[in-house]
């Protein structure tokens, strides 16, 4: 299985994961200062900052994209939720 690198700067960590999990799937387990409260219907508050590798993420979705807007997200903001790993990537809270 393809591994790829993923940065959180918050906490100054580096891990390897497989290629297409999703951001937020990590960040629950080495408690990195992305939150998130989807499980609260609080959609959007999972929004991170990409600081590096921004093409090595999956592509935005129509539902990502339209969360995105209505939180006038800025430049290199995703959702951790929707955002999966393709390759090396560091993220950081938005």
């Amino acid at each position: 299985m393809a591994k790829a690198k993923l940065t959180f700067k918050d906490i100054n960590l580096s891990i390897t994961v497989p290629v297409g999990v999703r951001v937020i799937e990590i960040s629950e387990k080495v408690n990195s200062g992305i939150v998130y409260g989807c499980r609260e219907g609080d959609c959007g508050t999972c929004m991170m900052k990409v600081e590096e590798g921004w093409d090595n993420l999956s592509t935005i979705s129509v539902l990502e994209d339209k969360v995105l807007r209505e939180n006038a997200a800025g430049r290199h903001y995703r959702l951790a939720c929707q955002a999966q790993v393709l390759g090396d990537v560091t993220v950081s809270p938005a």
